[in-house]
């Protein structure tokens, strides 16, 4: 190191040194000549290899910015987000905000990236407005903030909140100069958005049954709420590759769909010890990594078990290692799928071991239960709880949108029926919970009152719908508006004994995820004569959990006129040749073959 004046006392030399340090780290990331002599060596072998964590934020304070600095140490280059958010801190721009809202200017350019990191997405062309996503810990609220978003949602929007498939509100159509104020009225009302888009941890999921859920093994609504005030709290754990998803799944009837997240944390029972690894009996975590559905991958299981008390550290390692290691150069690369696919699982367990500082408990899954109580339409009509008495009711949401005076509705049945407790579910729906048996038939007519029904066997019921192309650039069409047609056409044809699920989704990035629906359709643009009409290619066969799978590609590029029909076909031939009534549409269509199906699809199908 550079050689120190005479006269200074040993801590002001060291002070010095660590400045000439860090002055030089910073230079040489920029290319510029080091002042410190001897130094050289030293900084660049910083540079090059990286040091560890602690010194890394001790440097810079910004575990993300070192990563950056590391790639471009290494001769690569950033994309354009990756420079956005290093040349201006997305979550110091609240002067930014204000001043563009009094002017009623939306942000531009690269900026537009960075404002969602405060929850606000200019939707700009498909709407010249924002989007606001908001954030919930298990995607639970009282009925006096729900009330509130509808409050918001009138005076500054159009009077209508849409529910997300991440249990999760949205408020859209809000004018450029609302800005500032949704941001201060969403926190009077204590919902905290920040992070709620770009490259950070959306909003934490959780079994929407926790808590009430008469098979669980375990209420995972406080690990949900522990996790969320982590990641909110925490500078470091802002700023991603990319966004991250995580969820967690008590073992109850309704699924959290955590086997489509980045980290899965899935409620087992170890039922006795076992002398070769000392394991305790109890309930753990299984961990599973690297969901991300729309390309095409469930989360496969890690072999780590973790007990609840240690899920927060887990996550935060996990999470750590991502940061400091995932790409940031090629955006389409930048999930933790891709590291895990470059690295393997066993070397991203042994770097997740180096962060927490002691060894992962590993256990083989067959020694493990969970017992099998998964109602795939738990989510909707009148369910009984726990609690002696008490039941829950799933409401069907059409494609997930609600006025302000169906939300309204809804907060004051939860009041004056239940608990006051509004659960957001991962189905577009929610539920109220803690209503006495004796108040079930005046819910329901409740219910019914406010347009919305509790029926199962709807085809409403299992109807998932993206924003689609009137409220975002990427749809092919417009997702919302043909879900309710084909619901229409449906419902006025066919008698369902139970319900199917029906994903629409407007583009590849698969917000409804329709790789996992009884039947997905992705939009997409198709040439009939010399115009491009909506339309959407259709898979079959996708599900979850104990039927976990990837739906099939059955037919491409349908307008969307043909479609209603296609699906009726498609249905009736289920219904007349399924092996009686417990064998499930996915379950169906995997054991046929798809020439088999695509012709009873279009209408071709001959009976022997």
């Amino acid at each position: 190191m550079m050689s120190m004046p005479t006269g200074f006392n040993d801590e002001q030399k060291q002070f010095l040194q660590g400045f000439a340090m860090g002055s030089d780290v910073a230079r040489a990331v920029k290319g510029l000549p080091i002042l410190s002599g001897s130094a050289a060596d030293t900084v660049g072998e910083i540079i090059r290899l990286g040091v560890p964590t602690v010194e890394r934020t001790s440097l810079s304070g910004r575990p993300d910015l070192m990563a950056q600095d590391r790639a471009i140490a290494e001769g690569k280059t950033l994309c354009k987000e990756e420079l956005a958010k290093r040349d201006k801190d997305p979550l110091a721009m609240w002067d930014e905000i204000q001043a563009n809202a009094q002017a009623g200017v939306f942000p531009k350019n690269t900026d537009m990236f960075l404002y969602k990191y405060s929850g606000l997405f200019h939707v700009a062309p498909a709407q010249n407005s924002f989007m606001c996503r908001l954030r919930f810990a298990g995607g639970v609220l009282p009925s006096w903030q729900f009330r509130g978003v509808a409050d918001l949602a009138e005076r500054l929007g159009t009077g209508t909140a849409d529910l997300t498939t991440r249990a999760n509100l949205q408020i859209r159509e809000l004018p450029a100069s609302s800005a500032a104020d949704v941001i201060m009225t969403l926190t009077d009302l204590g919902i905290i958005n920040r992070g709620a888009g770009a490259d950070n941890i959306r909003n934490i999921t959780a079994g929407p049954t926790s808590g009430i859920d008469p098979d669980e093994l375990i209420d995972v609504l406080p690990l949900a709420r522990a996790l969320h005030h982590e990641i909110i709290n925490r500078r470091e754990l802002f700023g991603l590759p990319r966004k991250f998803n995580i969820a967690f799944d008590g073992g109850g009837r309704v699924a959290s769909l955590d086997d489509t997240n980045d980290i899965g944390f899935r409620a087992v029972l170890m039922r006795e010890a076992h002398a070769d690894d000392q394991i305790p009996a109890g309930v753990y975590f299984s961990v599973t990594l690297g969901g991300i559905t729309g390309h095409g991958d469930f989360a496969r299981p890690t072999g780590v078990l973790v007990r609840p008390d240690e899920c927060v550290a887990v996550a935060r390692a996990i999470l750590q290692v991502f940061i400091e290691h995932g790409d940031r150069t090629d955006r389409s690369k930048a999930r933790l799928k891709y590291l895990l696919d470059s690295w393997g699982f066993e070397r991203f367990l042994e770097e997740v071991e180096k962060v927490l500082g002691s060894p992962l408990r590993r256990a083989a899954l067959d020694r493990c239960e969970r017992p099998d109580v998964e109602d795939r339409w738990g989510h909707v009509g009148f369910h009984p709880q726990r609690q002696p008495g008490r039941f829950y009711v799933g409401v069907v949401l059409p494609v997930g949108r609600l006025t302000v005076a169906q939300v309204r509705g809804l907060a004051e049945i939860s009041e004056r029926f239940g608990s006051g407790t509004i659960r957001l579910t991962v189905w577009q729906n929610l539920l109220i919970s803690d209503i006495a048996e004796s108040n079930i038939p005046q819910v329901r007519e409740a219910i019914e009152a406010l347009g919305l029904e509790s029926r199962a066997s709807s085809p409403r019921a299992g109807l998932v719908a993206c924003t689609g192309n009137r409220g975002c650039k990427f749809a092919a069409a417009d997702t919302k508006g043909n879900a309710l047609q084909l619901a229409d056409y449906l419902e006025e044809r066919i008698d369902l004994d139970s319900p199917i699920n029906i994903h629409v989704t407007g583009c590849h990035n698969s917000c409804a995820q329709h790789y996992i629906g009884d039947i997905g359709l992705e939009a997409t643009k198709v040439q009939v004569g010399d115009d491009l009409v909506e339309g959407y290619h259709l898979c079959v066969g996708g599900g979850w959990g104990a039927e976990q799978g990837i739906g099939r590609r059955l037919l491409d590029s349908i307008p969307f006129p043909s479609i209603p029909p296609i699906i009726e076909r498609l249905l009736r031939h289920y219904l007349d040749d399924r092996i009686g009534a417990e064998e499930s549409f996915a379950a169906f269509v995997r054991r046929s073959d798809l020439e088999t199906l695509r012709s009873a699809a279009t209408g071709q199908f001959q009976v022997a």
